[in-house]
């Protein structure tokens, strides 16, 4: 039986310190790269079910996928990157 690789869009949030004036500094230290994480593990929110694989390019993929029963959005599989055979 062949093996597929599957990438999936996560939500994670990271944790990071910065000396700053105030929280809008802090946040734009964030953005230019300034900031150092706190070495705390990523803690996982959900899978991103707003970004995926463009069903315009996938389209049978994505109608096989609803014949599974499997929800497709009109845009996007829902949260899958990329996916490909491996064996």
């Amino acid at each position: 039986m062949p093996r597929f690789r599957v990438e999936q869009y996560e939500l994670h949030a990271y944790e990071y310190e910065v000396e700053a004036e105030d929280e809008a500094h802090a946040i734009q230290m964030l953005f230019d790269g300034a900031a150092e994480p706190t070495g705390n593990p990523p803690e996982y929110i959900e899978t991103a079910e707003d970004f995926g694989m463009p069903t315009d390019e996938n389209r049978e993929l994505a109608d096989q996928l609803r014949s599974l029963g499997v929800p497709v959005g009109e845009a996007v599989i829902p949260s899958i990157r990329a996916i490909r055979r491996v064996e």
